[in-house]
């Protein structure tokens, strides 16, 4: 089971790496997935590129972080669990009190057991994440005038870049299915290794298959600066070829399934997911656009206009282990692993055998010089050519045969004569 695989990687191989929206921990972890897809295509992007509205970050490493006590005693150190760090922290070598030192410290009072996850990325920041517990250990062992050494080993690039991953599995046709996953977080299972690990058992599964109706886009990159930069590379293509597409998220857990559907709810992503729920009978929470937040928010933004969807287990921001340390591999199993990997390949076959018929011609094509104007028993249909171009009228690429069929009321048997006879017409592709 593919799923046991790659639930072993990411625990033992990537769920310790320091991941953030650049540097070697995002090429690290793209490196490892290359050593299980040797075709994976490894990306970079310049710091400073521009990319729509904003630009790529500089890139960001670290090699130690640690406070020291009066005592030379390392009382906080980024070794041990690298969420202590405030991502994008800048380089610090100083001596603070401690009411100096706490005004850098972060913890979670309704959550004292956990670390909590913060960053800075655009805005020149340091500090440390820590349990509440620590934090209240620390205030009753320290003085008020107790010294304490700060040592942040951090550098930010200018010249540096941003990596992403894309593996693509061709198809038949030129229609895309677009599935997009994450690899910013540091030491989280369900809000970052999640989507991989299903993501790397879909390529598995599919690799298997000798002739896919449709090409499948596999994209590992940073979340929102990732896609926005992926977006500016590669825009018109995926306008052109991308029908439908999944964003995994927070998807491991065994906890009620869940998604937010693309802007207007009617993409052929957002129908596949559901028949996939129904065919499956699972019970899901769907959530609104309006509560979005992964990748999902660039995909449908106006001018990208890409349908897709985005699928989880427990909603990013809804589970109260999300951006902690307490999202690790407790919560995720190899259980809803395989749940979500299952809705996941049922939702992709439900649109690889679908047919999303696309016209070829701008505006009304011309039937005369084809000989359908006046064809009436054609496909024994009466006033047969106003049929079809009812039928090219919808044909966007966006509506199965069956949606077409519904629109301008015929059967679904007559649907598929239209197709192909307009298909053989070239007048129609898929």
């Amino acid at each position: 089971m593919f799923i046991n695989k790659y639930y072993k990687l990411a625990k033992y191989n990537l769920f310790p790496i320091c991941r953030s929206l650049t540097g070697r921990g995002i090429q690290k972890t793209l490196k490892i997935i290359k050593n299980e897809f040797p075709n994976l295509k490894i990306y970079k992007v310049p710091s400073g590129t521009k990319v729509f509205d904003w630009n790529v970050p500089n890139e960001w490493n670290v090699t130690d972080a640690y406070v020291l006590d009066k005592k030379n005693k390392k009382i906080i150190n980024f070794k041990l669990n690298n969420l202590h760090l405030i991502g994008y922290s800048i380089p610090v070598n100083k001596i603070l009190n401690k009411t100096q030192l706490f005004k850098n410290l972060y913890s979670l009072p309704k959550q004292p057991k956990a670390i909590p996850y913060i960053t800075s990325y655009y805005k020149k920041y340091w500090g440390f994440c820590i349990t509440h517990n620590k934090k209240m250990e620390f205030d009753k062992k320290y003085k008020k005038n107790d010294k304490f050494k700060v040592i942040i080993k951090s550098s930010l690039n200018p010249k540096g870049n941003l990596n992403y991953g894309e593996l693509i599995l061709p198809g038949k046709s030129k229609q895309e299915i677009l599935i997009s996953t994450y690899i910013c977080h540091p030491s989280m299972a369900n809000n970052e290794l999640s989507g991989s690990i299903v993501s790397m058992s879909l390529i598995k599964h599919f690799k298997k298959i000798k002739k896919l109706n449709k090409t499948i886009r596999f994209i590992f990159i940073p979340e929102t600066i990732g896609s926005i930069t992926y977006l500016s590379k590669n825009l018109n293509s995926l306008k052109s070829n991308v029908i439908g597409g999944f964003n995994l998220s927070c998807i491991g857990d065994e906890r009620q399934h869940s998604c937010i559907l693309s802007k207007y709810e009617n993409s052929p992503s957002d129908k596949a997911l559901l028949e996939a729920y129904k065919k499956l009978k699972i019970k899901f929470k769907l959530y609104s656009f309006l509560k979005r937040g992964s990748d999902e928010r660039q995909y449908n933004s106006p001018g990208v206009d890409l349908p897709v969807t985005s699928i989880f287990k427990s909603k990013f921001g809804t589970y109260k282990e999300y951006h902690t340390s307490l999202d690790n591999f407790d919560l995720v199993t190899k259980k809803g692993l395989q749940e979500s990997f299952v809705l996941t390949k049922k939702a992709i076959e439900i649109l690889q055998n679908k047919i999303f018929p696309n016209s070829t011609i701008l505006c009304e094509p011309f039937m005369s010089k084809r000989n359908l104007y006046r064809e009436i028993n054609l496909i024994n249909i009466k006033n047969s050519s106003r049929i079809l171009l009812d039928f090219i009228q919808y044909s966007n690429g966006k509506l199965s045969i069956e949606q077409i069929a519904k629109k301008i009321k015929v059967d679904y048997k007559k649907a598929m004569q239209i197709y192909k006879k307009l298909f053989s017409l070239k007048l129609l592709v898929n």
